[in-house]
């Protein structure tokens, strides 16, 4: 990630007047390097263009290019201008610095970090070591001795770009709070909001579905059962798509409902509707059927095939909320079908 990058104008570079650009506020406190001048001046080769802060025309990278132009007799060079801030422009000086030519020095660059943190104190301690060029334990070393700490905020943006709490229970809350505001935000949508995983927000909303807590048991206890101990073999494994918590719907009622469901003309007759079908179809696949399948996996495809079906079962997830909108006329985690029989109730959710 180039947080500065983004902020200059790459399509346009221009000509401007040697003696109308400053050199000030650089991340090289030892000054210029006349040596390296010299050999710009004198390399048989063109002069890339330099960053210049439009507001200020002050030269954000390439001091030694503009030193070295004038050493030519050149009274104007090609520049490319920034917009942003003060801050963000000595960011993007560092980082430049840092990723081309002449070398910040080993103070200069945790100078540069301390000021990067005073300035940018969300952004995680990688994001800034990658833009000083130092390790992030440095930075994580020169934030706990500046004030505040390292516990000043509620999280930190990393190199991704997302927000991540440094309190899982905070991102958590977070979660329940937008839930709670708006039920019809998506996973994704209060994932990226609160700096949690997809996964998780859907547990922190099945927890408040069920009327449990969005926070996760204290450890030592997994599913409200206590930690298996050394020595205490597992409990049983339980049958393909049964849960502890809750009974699944039959293979048989599942095949009875989707007949119906293939019966109504507004799920036939559009294409929407079709693809519905055909993907509720999949699951009418027996237990038994599921266990050849997942016995069956290649050991070098399961994590991949894990990470999908785990992509999918976000999709369903969503699909479910969605489709039981707002009803509470039924209790939480049962709907009313029609079957044979008439109207009963069954388990909600994916079938």
């Amino acid at each position: 990630m180039e947080p500065g990058q983004s902020q200059v104008d790459l399509h346009t570079v221009v000509d401007v007047e040697i003696s109308a650009l400053s050199v000030s506020d650089s991340p090289r406190t030892s000054g210029e390097n006349q040596e390296h001048i010299e050999l710009l001046a004198v390399a048989d080769a063109p002069l890339p263009p330099i960053i210049v802060h439009r507001g200020t025309l002050r030269v954000i990278d390439g001091a030694h290019r503009l030193r070295a132009a004038e050493r030519r007799g050149w009274s104007t060079i090609p520049v490319r201008f920034f917009d942003g801030d003060d801050a963000d422009a000595f960011v993007l000086a560092v980082e430049s610095n840092t990723g081309h030519g002449l070398p910040l020095t080993k103070a200069e660059r945790k100078r540069a970090a301390e000021r990067i943190i005073a300035s940018h104190p969300i952004w995680s301690n990688r994001m800034i070591a990658s833009i000083a060029g130092v390790a992030p334990a440095t930075v994580a070393k020169v934030r706990r001795r500046m004030p505040g700490g390292a516990s000043a905020e509620r999280g930190r943006v990393g190199q991704d770009g997302r927000f991540r709490p440094l309190d899982g229970a905070q991102g958590r809350r977070l979660a329940a709070e937008l839930i709670a505001a708006d039920p019809d935000l998506s996973l994704r949508q209060i994932a990226q909001r609160t700096g949690i995983s997809p996964e998780t927000a859907r547990d922190v909303r099945n927890r408040i579905s069920r009327g449990e807590e969005p926070l996760l048991a204290a450890r030592g206890k997994r599913g409200g059962q206590p930690e298996r101990g050394p020595g205490r073999p597992p409990g049983p494994r339980p049958a393909f798509g049964g849960s502890a918590t809750r009974t699944r719907m039959p293979v048989a009622d599942r095949r009875r409902v989707l007949d119906r469901l293939k019966g109504d003309p507004a799920l036939r007759y559009s294409d929407t509707g079709r693809t519905l079908l055909r993907l509720l179809g999949i699951h009418t696949v027996s237990p038994e059927e599921w266990e050849k399948i997942t016995d069956g996996l290649p050991q070098g495809h399961r994590r991949t095939v894990a990470q999908l079906a785990r992509a999918y079962a976000d999709n369903w997830s969503e699909l479910a909320h969605r489709a039981a909108g707002r009803e509470a006329a039924a209790p939480v985690g049962v709907r009313e079908v029609q079957g044979p029989g008439g109207h009963r109730a069954v388990p909600g959710g994916m079938w």
